[in-house]
């Protein structure tokens, strides 16, 4: 960290489990490059004793303090405590239920952890991510046809943590590696039903993962990783090439996670799975 660069401390107060606050606290930090946020995160805030614990250590390290307590009674002892000790104090969910009230005219629930409660979408993940995790790295190919999406690429391209990322978002999905000189599954050219995208990425930055691969391996895997094509730059060249080829061959879309994070490619694979949907529907409506 640079000398020009300083510390803060952000103190992030849930009832639930903290995701929301965490997201918002890093996207907003982001954009302050001279600074660097030191987070505290306190999930499942729900009763005035775990609340007092995490007064004291926001009087022991001052700073920012956000929330997403719906219970009145804590968020009033947290707010003046926060006055007290001279820390900003904002709930990051406050103007929302704001507009939701000015909109639909009525109050929340004010049930904490109320996004995470056991119903048709949290049972539709779990679904999703035991199908994903099923069908990693060409496993099951043959049962292709029940996932929402098919991801493929050649080594390194990301395709399990983007996989695992929109599985948790409800999504089933498939992974397919592409290796050269082995034939794709049977019967992949054919799916009807499925999105499917290829992920292609840089020869330069699969090279450098590639090498990190081996290093970490130490030799342990035979054939490509040993004789040295696994990174061998006109060899890996070659094989994004090829992956690229195939999928416009079959008017696949692709996407470059050269310099994408995973959430950003699981972002575009999303808004394709929505296209691709719409485009089926409307086939179907136009056939009756």
């Amino acid at each position: 960290m640079s000398s020009d660069r300083h510390s803060f401390h952000v103190h992030l107060v849930s009832d639930a489990t903290g995701e929301t606050l965490v997201a918002v606290a890093r996207a907003a930090a982001s954009q302050y490059a001279a600074a660097s946020s030191i987070e505290h995160v306190y999930p499942l805030v729900r009763s005035a004793r775990q609340l007092e614990r995490v007064l004291d250590e926001i009087a022991d390290e001052p700073g920012i303090v956000l929330y997403t307590l719906v219970d009145e009674d804590l968020i009033g002892k947290l707010e003046s405590r926060c006055r007290d000790l001279g820390c900003p104090c904002l709930s990051v969910l406050e103007p929302v239920f704001t507009l939701l009230r000015s909109y639909l005219g009525t109050e929340q629930n004010k049930q904490p952890g109320a996004q995470h409660v056991l119903n048709a979408d949290y049972f539709k993940r779990i679904d999703a991510l035991n199908y994903t995790m099923a069908h990693d790295d060409g496993q099951y190919a043959d049962d292709l046809a029940a996932a929402d999406v098919v991801l493929l690429g050649v080594s390194r391209t990301s395709k399990t943590p983007t996989s695992i990322y929109l599985a948790n978002r409800g999504v089933k999905t498939a992974n397919i590696p592409l290796i050269p000189d082995l034939p794709p599954p049977h019967g992949l050219e054919k799916l009807k039903g499925p999105l499917i995208v290829g992920l292609v990425a840089s020869p330069e930055r699969i090279v450098a993962i590639r090498h990190n691969r081996v290093l970490g391996l130490e030799g342990a895997m035979p054939g490509r990783l040993q004789d040295g094509a696994y990174v061998d730059p006109d060899l890996v060249a070659a094989e994004i090439t090829a992956s690229r080829r195939f999928c416009a061959r079959h008017g696949w879309p692709t996407i470059d996670v050269t310099r994408r994070s995973i959430e950003e490619t699981a972002a575009g694979v999303i808004a394709m799975l929505n296209e691709h949907r719409a485009k089926r529907l409307a086939a179907v409506i136009a056939t009756t």
